[in-house]
């Protein structure tokens, strides 16, 4: 396992929530129904902290903006349950998409999460965030920790781990209270929205944006 206490350094504060909106991801809560676990608290603990083990060995390699993107897209696709994420952002217009155009848009999502959030990960070498505890929650378990981040007041973070896919994933996080995947279905459905239902034409908009 590696740990999760990281040296301290410099950080932006006002994009503290962006910070870990990023190493999460993640908002609106699918509806998951029960199911017997094979993921016990252990499990769901060490998923977060391998994840947040990867995400600060990128941010402190000191690689170029366009490998550590592409690193940081790598670690959301094997820990976050992209699929869920994926289809939880795009709504109601998920069930109405066949799946090649699925694919794509979850595609071109993906790579818009690695961009949009690595380019915030850079600016936050050296903070902190430690794992406290892990409960069940409903249908998946609850990973709870803290954040140290430079010249702020400890904040706390809570993962959402579920193994309905098959393997022990996240599929969202909440902070202080706010659901982060919320978020980002409002973006994504301000996008769509501009265009006028096209999902092949958000598909495109997201292969850019980030």
């Amino acid at each position: 396992m590696i740990p999760t206490t990281m040296p301290r350094s410099t950080l932006m504060p006002n994009d503290r929530r962006g910070f870990l909106r990023g190493l999460a991801l993640t908002g609106a809560v699918a509806a998951m129904p029960w199911r017997a676990f094979a993921l016990d608290a252990g499990g769901a603990r060490a998923l977060i902290d391998r994840s947040l083990g990867e995400v600060y060995q990128v941010i402190n390699s000191g690689q170029p903006a366009p490998q550590m993107y592409q690193q940081f897209e790598a670690t959301f696709a094997r820990y976050a349950d992209v699929d869920v994420i994926a289809r939880s952002a795009l709504g109601p217009a998920a069930r109405q998409a066949g799946a090649a155009e699925f694919a794509a848009y979850r595609q071109a999502f993906q790579g818009y999460i690695g961009r949009k959030y690595g380019k915030r990960f850079r600016e936050f070498i050296g903070s902190r965030i430690e794992v406290t505890g892990a409960r069940p929650l409903k249908s998946f378990y609850a990973v709870t920790s803290v954040a140290y981040l430079n010249g702020r007041a400890p904040m706390e973070v809570e993962w959402h781990v579920s193994d309905r896919s098959g393997q022990d994933l996240y599929f969202n996080i909440i902070i202080e209270g706010v659901n982060m995947l919320a978020s980002e279905r409002a973006e994504i459905a301000a996008m769509l929205a501009r265009r006028q239902g096209d999902l092949a034409a958000l598909t495109a908009d997201l292969q850019q944006a980030g």
